[in-house]
């Protein structure tokens, strides 16, 4: 009888555990942070593929080589693109880790309001370093998606120009490169439905794939977008809980003093009627 009584309390203190650790979990930013990893994890990977289909593409069916030197050229652009995200992805990665920190530090400090735990000035300082970051990254994913709505909408044209072949029979339609400013004026890097590199590109599946690679690399951008708004209004209402929080602290801090300094009072007035009456 008593060894099943200490079962049941082991397993209710056990139960009682859990239950307090899975309500220190701050849930709003653990979705946060998933979005975000999930959108760069798109955005990097897809974009990184992408870029490489393209260099394949110019290459293949546009004649395209490497310059030599020192030249900035194409490639050499794509390239700093891809060196731009690997640093994209190592540092959100990073950053993610950061703002889920800070979420389960705002969430301790307000739980743990009474406790031993006591909600510095640092800590608010904290909290709205990380709003003022978090705005700045979100305005720079807006860029980076806009950004990234450029080569799809250059896929777009060229994959709706492929389509139109087969409907126009006898109509020649042309791609110039020189239109979106991957080569420069003086070079004449264009390619006609005429051709027999367009039929094999068009009839190619790197081409279809490159296109939706973008497609869902913009799709992982907008995400990252969507997780550094949900960001700010988490981050933004734990700074508000954490301003409250010290508020209370700072009223629970002198209704004690007082109350402290009444006692003392009134031990020091009974102790001198004590006096007296003897």
């Amino acid at each position: 009888m008593e060894e099943n009584m200490e079962e049941g309390q082991t397993q209710r203190g056990c139960f009682e555990c859990c239950i307090k650790c899975l309500g220190g979990i701050p849930y709003a930013s653990l979705i946060a942070t998933i979005l975000l990893y999930a959108g760069v994890a798109l955005f990097c990977g897809c974009g990184h593929e992408a870029l490489s289909g393209t260099v394949n593409i110019l290459q293949t069916y546009f004649d395209m080589a490497r310059a030599a030197g020192d030249t900035i050229d194409v490639f050499t652009m794509i390239d700093i693109f891809k060196y731009v995200i690997y640093g994209v992805a190592a540092a959100f990665f990073v950053y993610g880790i950061l703002l889920m920190v800070e979420g389960f530090f705002t969430t301790g400090a307000i739980k743990d309001l009474y406790g031993d735990f006591k909600i510095t000035t640092c800590g608010r300082c904290v909290s709205a370093w990380f709003i003022m970051l978090t705005y700045i990254f979100m305005l720079a994913w807006l860029g980076v998606t806009a950004f990234t709505s450029l080569p799809v909408y250059m896929y777009f044209n060229l994959w709706t120009i492929c389509k139109n072949t087969t409907a126009m029979d006898g109509a020649p339609l042309c791609l110039d490169l020189r239109q979106f400013g991957i080569v420069t004026v003086g070079e004449d890097k264009k390619i006609c439905s005429t051709s027999e590199n367009f039929s094999r590109m068009c009839e190619s599946t790197e081409l279809n794939m490159t296109f939706h690679l973008f497609i869902v690399a913009l799709a992982g951008a907008g995400a990252a977008v969507i997780a550094m708004v949900h960001y700010l209004m988490v981050l933004s209402a734990n700074w508000a809980y954490v301003k409250d929080a010290c508020r209370m602290q700072k009223y629970e801090d002198i209704k004690s003093k007082e109350e402290q300094e009444l006692h003392d009072i009134h031990s020091t007035r009974s102790k001198e009627r004590l006096n007296a009456y003897t």
